[in-house]
């Protein structure tokens, strides 16, 4: 047991971090103390992705667990950085609440803002004003390059729109979509890997940009669809048991008779 450490009936913000720099110090826990930010990068992500599984399925219990979890791994990153004479978890909150303060001047100013839009207007111009941005595509630059696909296609798309670099309406979108499924199917014919490679990446830009106009995050139209895919594959699997269908040898046609008969079901 660490001299000193005192166990309490409800612990802090404080006390965790008191706990990481204990954990993290010469007499610490000797995993802790070996990490890096690069080896606990991954826990970050699969921590976050936990929360929004959380919020997905209205777990409140398991919501506070894993924002707790999230929340270690702030604080783990900001005490290496903390030994290593870099900043602290207390340059991370200062640095936080400035931002928050600046890009808020309908708050802690005099500026106007009586609409959600307005608000969001005003953070883009103060953000775009602090990172000393002179073009749109210096923005488009800073949608980080490790968001998953769809994502960071969203927002791209998203910060090329408010340019002016946009379709007038979804129709124009949709359109693109027909185009570059035409692409595809032309490198697919011609066996092209690389450029066939090439156009489905269009073709799924196109895609997101239909999926931004109707208003629906591509990343969650997409998990509907691995859900629904799975519900009827299972459904379909029963079927074929029940009637002896053994599906590695059963045709295609036979297949997709199944696969329509579970359509009508889910």
């Amino acid at each position: 047991m660490i001299e000193g450490f005192e166990f309490k009936p409800r612990y802090t913000f404080g006390d965790l971090v008191a706990i990481m720099t204990l954990l993290r110090g010469e007499n610490g826990c000797p995993w802790d103390r070996e990490q890096t930010h690069e080896s606990i990068r991954k826990n970050l992500i699969e921590e976050t992705y936990e929360v929004v599984e959380a919020i997905d399925n209205k777990d409140r219990a398991l919501l506070r667990e894993e924002l707790g979890d999230v929340l270690l791994q702030v604080v783990f990153h900001a005490e290496m950085e903390r030994q290593a004479g870099g900043f602290d978890i207390g340059d991370v909150s200062d640095g936080i609440c400035r931002k928050l303060i600046e890009r808020h001047p309908h708050i802690f100013g005099d500026v106007s803002a009586d609409t959600s839009a307005q608000v969001l207007k005003n953070w883009d111009e103060i953000k775009k004003r602090e990172k000393g941005q002179s073009s749109q595509a210096e923005v488009l630059e800073t949608v980080p390059r490790v968001l998953p696909a769809l994502m960071r296609s969203h927002k791209v798309q998203q910060k090329a729109a408010k340019s002016g670099f946009d379709w007038p309406d979804v129709s124009g979108a949709i359109e693109k979509t027909h185009e570059e499924l035409g692409e595809l199917e032309q490198a697919v014919a011609a066996g092209e890997k690389t450029a066939a490679a090439q156009e489905l990446g269009d073709l799924l830009f196109s895609v997101v940009n239909v999926a931004r106009f109707i208003g629906a995050e591509p990343e969650e139209s997409l998990t509907w669809a691995c859900d629904k895919f799975i519900a009827r594959f299972t459904l379909v699997e029963r079927l074929a048991k029940s009637r002896g269908i053994e599906m590695r040898s059963a045709s295609p046609a036979a297949l997709d008779a199944l696969w329509e008969e579970a359509k009508l079901v889910l």
